[in-house]
């Protein structure tokens, strides 16, 4: 189960301490200028609120200053005070994410709008594959999409392996190439291949999962 985290709104719709990414995320969703901040205990939350954004929001480890410019209380990474700040979500972007059962075994993924949840693309089941494999194929699926549609959208994974391939224009896998990986080794090949033969201007970014909770394109089979 997933810890508990609470997530204050400085500056929204209706500022306040929420309990659930979701909740916060109706207060800040399309609001220009939204301050957010996540904490792992409620006590953190409600002196961070109290105290104002100022001294939370836009704290980068080991800097004095806040995203307005403004000098601002340093916190010590080690201390019980704010969660890592992970800046705002892009929603104008897509979000990949894959579905698996077993690891490796019947692998599928779909890019989503990111701010509506509408399934843009989907592949799958893919006889066997990994969670890894699958998620690099979303990826790529997704820069090839948005290319050929003209768009720089932001494009957003969880897997941090996938977006260091994807850097590598490169997957390292220990899965055996044999007739039951075909497919997805088929598809690997492929994604790798445009990689290499062309070039996107998308930013690709990680998810921050435990800020913002599961990304828009979770199966939910965690």
């Amino acid at each position: 189960m997933a810890k508990q985290k609470y997530y204050v709104v400085w500056v929204g719709k209706v500022p306040g301490i929420y309990t659930s990414w979701g909740e916060c995320q109706q207060q800040v969703n399309q609001f220009t200028g939204a301050k957010f901040k996540a904490f792992e205990a409620r006590s953190e939350a409600e002196q961070a609120y109290a105290a104002g954004y100022k001294n939370y929001w836009g704290q980068q480890s080991g800097s004095g200053s806040s995203s307005s410019g403004s000098k601002s209380k340093s916190f010590k990474r080690s201390s019980a005070s704010a969660a890592e700040d992970p800046g705002e979500i892009d929603y104008d972007s897509i979000s990949v994410d894959v579905g698996t059962r077993g690891n490796p075994g019947p692998v599928e993924y779909k890019g989503v709008d990111t701010q509506t949840g509408d399934i843009l693309f989907s592949c799958g089941p893919i006889q066997k594959g990994t969670n890894n494999l699958g998620e690099f194929l979303a990826i790529v699926h997704a820069l090839a999409y948005l290319k050929k549609i003209g768009s720089t959208k932001t494009v957003y994974s969880d897997s941090m392996n996938a977006l260091k391939w994807l850097k590598q224009k490169k997957v390292v896998s220990t899965l055996p190439r044999d007739a039951s990986t075909k497919e997805i080794w088929d598809l690997v090949d492929r994604a790798e291949h445009w990689l290499r033969t062309n070039t996107y201007e998308n930013k690709v970014l990680k998810w921050q999962t435990k800020s913002w909770g599961e990304i828009k394109a979770d199966y939910g089979r965690k």
